[in-house]
């Protein structure tokens, strides 16, 4: 599952990038200059090898984060938070999961709310295991509720710095499935 994720986003975020509204700065296939360097590249961001990219999106925002766990218990949500993860932050993703848990919990009767601390740990886990048998079917709706408040923060962003509504048309379009 993870390889076909992993293929899908580099081939979206494409080669090398360097606009000049992104904070990120230089990028090569949605790596950022400064995750590279975190990594023990350094070399030129234009040369920096698809592999490479791959490993780094493997172990930084599916492993590393707990995504593959979610994977275990619900393979489209854990394929929302990578999406989301590697576009916000794998912290974000886990947090936007951690509420929407605790929104659709029926006020603590269903499962016991989660600390929003952005960490897919047992807690959270057992919170999704709780979702899910108390809501037969219900995976779509966490997506659709992870998804919401994606969307959010793209109006959120745009709004707080009108730059990034050079981006905000591509992030609604091609990041909200």
């Amino acid at each position: 599952m993870i390889d076909a994720l992993v293929d899908a986003v580099i081939d979206r975020e494409g080669g090398f990038v360097h606009h000049p509204a992104d904070r990120g700065g230089a990028t090569r296939w949605g790596i950022t200059e400064a995750v590279a360097r975190a990594n023990g590249y350094a070399g030129e961001m234009r040369h920096f090898a698809r592999p490479a990219a791959a490993a780094l999106y493997r172990r930084l925002y599916w492993t590393v984060p707990g995504f593959d766990r979610v994977a275990e218990r619900s393979p489209m949500l854990a394929a929302e938070l990578f999406d989301t993860g590697v576009n916000m932050g794998p912290a974000v993703a886990a947090t936007f999961l951690q509420r929407a848990l605790n929104a659709l919990n029926r006020g603590g009767s269903d499962y016991a709310d989660v600390l929003l601390d952005g960490r897919i740990g047992a807690a959270t886990l057992a919170a999704l295991d709780g979702f899910l048998v108390t809501r037969p079917g219900g995976e779509t709706v966490l997506v659709k509720a992870v998804e919401a408040l994606q969307g959010e923060r793209y109006l959120t962003l745009a709004e707080r710095r009108p730059a990034n509504e050079a981006f905000l048309y591509g992030w609604l379009a091609n990041r909200l499935d």
